[in-house]
């Protein structure tokens, strides 16, 4: 026998990011694999926080993705990037999908899979899973409130202390919990040993992307060794040590940078660009999912940066899969886990420390003269991401884990 399982979040496709294409991934191969998969989602506004034209004005869509049901309700889109609208924009999500939930999602899920962060989606999921007689599953990317509060997005000791309060609520309910990465799921066996706990990381659709011949059209025009950074342009990044790299580059006019993306921060890093007189900076918007691989193929390195928190010590931005298996190398500015794992174990990325704009500075130019480390690096990249987070083998062990414990 196979099983049902709903799948709540907040950001799903046609939307672009980490969590979206994840999500989406996990979902269609669990489907292939025999289990009836929907999706409750937000009506898509990622990344520009602006309701994709087709949804708007409506408060309830339901539709087919390859396959996958799909039920998506309304969400604010905050005016402003104060917290209380933050606040506003997940709380209404939260209501929305309850409300949808309750009325359009079929009653006899075996799973219900909740999405954290936003921590508060929880709320729904919880309640969903209870009515519709489902084991919750929490699916935690990132530990909330922690990383807020280590940030400094969030400083309201009160807040903060209900934020715990929920935290700890939603992990005691869960008929198990999923986490990202080993350190994600060490931090919450430590603090919950009783729960299952099981680690559900990242991965590569390895049939997706693969090497490509190099592009002679370089992504930025005139420069033999171009690094990029993709993704979100936000505050966790610390991307103005990419700035800082590029500065102290400035000589080296065969090198330039490009940081392709959208985020809060981004025109602060296009402002600090132009006031650095800085002409190997380049900044590009955001690419759909299909467009990556050629993107991809127009570089010489990929930058990961994050910044100097010990929070960040577990962290693996999802960036580094795609480059990895395009065999890219990767010049990784995260410690803990990470550098473990594609520095270390896999020898296929290059560490600098973190927010240190001369470590940075040096590891480029040490890729720029060395062809060949960065095709040895990136032919051991590709071969490790196949090994350990290959999609397919990932969506197998957690399709077998679901029907091993559906009777717990």
């Amino acid at each position: 026998m196979s099983f049902k399982i709903c799948i709540l979040t907040q950001y799903f496709p046609p939307e672009v990011g980490a969590p979206q294409n994840r999500l989406f991934e996990l979902a269609v191969r669990l489907q292939k694999l025999g289990a009836e998969v929907s999706v409750l989602t937000a009506m898509p506004n990622y990344p520009k926080m602006v309701i994709h034209s087709e949804y708007v004005g409506k408060s309830y869509v339901y539709e087919e993705l390859e396959g996958l049901k799909i039920h998506r309700s309304s969400i604010y889109m905050p005016k402003g990037k104060g917290i209380v609208e933050r606040l506003k924009n997940y709380f209404s999500f939260v209501w929305s999908s309850y409300k949808v939930g309750r009325r359009k999602l079929e009653a006899d899920y075996d799973y219900l899979l909740c999405e954290s962060p936003p921590l508060f989606l929880g709320i729904s999921g919880w309640l969903l899973a209870k009515k519709k007689g489902a084991k919750f599953i929490f699916n935690v990317s990132d530990l909330w409130p922690e990383s807020a509060e280590k940030l400094g997005i969030v400083n309201n000791k009160f807040f903060l202390w209900l934020a715990y309060k929920l935290e700890a609520f939603l992990y005691k309910r869960s008929a198990f919990i999923t986490g990202q990465t080993q350190g994600i799921v060490d931090n919450i066996k430590d603090r919950f040993p009783s729960k299952k706990v099981y680690w559900l990381p990242n991965g590569v659709d390895l049939n997706y992307y693969k090497p490509l011949p190099e592009s002679e059209n370089r992504l930025f025009p005139g420069k033999r060794f171009v690094a990029l950074y993709a993704g979100i342009i936000g505050i966790a990044q610390g991307l103005e040590v990419i700035l800082h790299a590029a500065k102290e580059l400035k000589d080296h006019k065969d090198i330039g940078f490009v940081l392709l993306g959208e985020g809060p921060v981004k025109q602060e890093l296009e402002q600090a660009a132009l006031d650095m007189k800085l002409d190997n900076v380049l900044f590009l918007p955001f690419v759909t999912k299909d467009q990556m691989p050629e993107v991809l193929s127009k570089i010489s390195c990929a930058v990961v940066p994050l910044k100097k928190l010990p929070l960040f010590e577990g962290a693996i931005p999802s960036k580094i899969f795609e480059n990895l298996a395009m065999e890219i190398p990767v010049i990784l500015g995260v410690d803990g886990e990470a550098k473990h794992l594609f520095v270390d174990e896999a020898g296929a990325a290059l560490h600098f420390q973190p927010e240190n704009a001369d470590s940075l500075a040096k590891q480029v130019v040490q890729l720029s003269e060395n062809p060949a480390l960065c095709k040895e690096m990136g032919v051991k990249g590709r071969k490790f991401v196949a090994q350990k987070f290959n999609r397919d083998a990932l969506a197998q062990a957690l399709f077998q884990w679901c029907q091993d414990h559906r009777e717990d």
